[in-house]
């Protein structure tokens, strides 16, 4: 099923941008587990709309509503816990223009050949960033399980617009240093430039993209599969779920192509009794498998499709061309919204391999 994460941790998504709600089913949860509901909260808050000047303005509360799973004190009780979110704020009458000339850089012409047309165009249907939201739900929940677990993720913005937050040690990831308020960057200068560099996109009906970097420390070494089942495999197809993203690297990803072996290698060393590496250039996986060190990841994101400038596309019922003006409300740069995303994504990806080893 294409809308399916895990195996031992699955999370089934559900629900389109207009429906009456989104939600996710999730199986796999242990038994005797509380939901923290304030955290969930919280963390759900992060990537809700409508909370900042930089982000859409469609205004959506995402506050989740537990329909099963839970006994009568609350806690996870073995059956699949199921979460729904609902939708308020839609203006579907937005998107009517959409059913015959299809978006550039959207999946409207893509979704419209692939579903005969019935494809539901009103805020993209499933192809939404609004179905991240129970994905949070769900990497909010894993993010609980992995505290408990000693295994923290968090994520920050690495770039926005080209402008790029300070360096970080990969092999000790400054998690804690990462700002909670506006941008969540190292450099509040940096964050400062960005949000300057979306404000402007904005004010020309244009957007912008960018790179979003997240850690995972606690991890032990061993976790993962050669070939086609590997740690980087399995966070690569979570990330990919994500609308918007277009490229995953580990590590220093691609600028490794460009170093010798002698600078990108890891030297191993014995720590306190510990098997580490001196630096983490590999992102904390090796053959697919943990080392134990900090796992590195970094997603791309494309800029926001939906502009308010003109755009060259095609009447598909007329089958000739055709300029388009997109109208509704639209992020100027998903980025910022999509940083919990990429940590639920990354969460949800480690507790199902956890659970898996565990179940070995």
């Amino acid at each position: 099923m294409s809308n399916l994460l895990g195996n031992s941790y699955r999370v089934t998504i559900f629900g389109q941008s207009h429906s009456p709600m989104i939600g996710a089913v999730i199986e796999g949860i242990p038994a005797g587990i509380v939901p923290d509901m304030g955290f969930i909260g919280a963390f759900m808050a992060r990537r809700a709309p409508g909370g900042s000047p930089l982000s859409t303005p469609r205004s959506e509360t995402d506050a989740p509503r537990i329909l099963s799973g839970l006994n009568d004190r609350g806690e996870t009780c073995g059956a699949p816990l199921c979460a729904v979110i609902e939708n308020g704020n839609a203006r579907s009458r937005d998107y009517d223009s959409l059913r015959d000339v299809p978006r550039p850089g959207h999946a409207d012409f893509t979704a419209a050949v692939k579903f005969a047309g019935h494809n539901d165009i009103r805020g993209g249907g499933q192809f939404s960033g609004r179905l991240t939201a129970p994905l949070c739900f769900a990497g909010a929940l894993a993010m609980q399980l992995l505290s408990e677990k000693g295994v923290r993720v968090r994520a920050r913005v690495k770039r926005i617009a080209g402008i790029e937050d300070a360096p970080a040690d990969l092999a000790d990831p400054p998690i804690d240093a990462i700002s909670e308020h506006g941008l969540p960057t190292l450099d509040g200068e940096a964050a400062r430039r960005m949000a300057g560099a979306i404000l402007d996109a904005r004010e020309k009906g244009d957007s912008v993209g960018g790179v979003v970097e997240c850690f995972a420390t606690g991890l032990p070494a061993g976790l993962g599969e050669p070939m086609f089942d590997g740690v980087e495999n399995r966070l690569a197809r979570a990330l990919f779920g994500i609308p918007a993203v277009r490229g995953v690297e580990f590590g220093l990803g691609f600028a490794a192509a460009d170093m010798h072996g002698s600078d990108h290698n890891d030297p191993f060393r014995v720590r306190q009794g510990r098997i580490v590496t001196e630096t983490n250039r590999h992102g904390g996986a090796l053959g697919g498998i943990t080392t134990g060190m900090p796992i590195v990841v970094r997603a791309a994101f494309k800029p926001t499709p939906s502009i308010a400038l003109p755009q060259r596309s095609v009447s598909m019922g007329r089958s000739e061309d055709a300029e388009l003006t997109v109208g509704g409300r639209h992020d100027p740069c998903v980025v910022p919204r999509a940083v919990p995303v990429v940590e639920a994504a990354v969460a949800c990806t480690l507790l199902d391999m956890l659970l898996e080893a565990k179940e070995a």
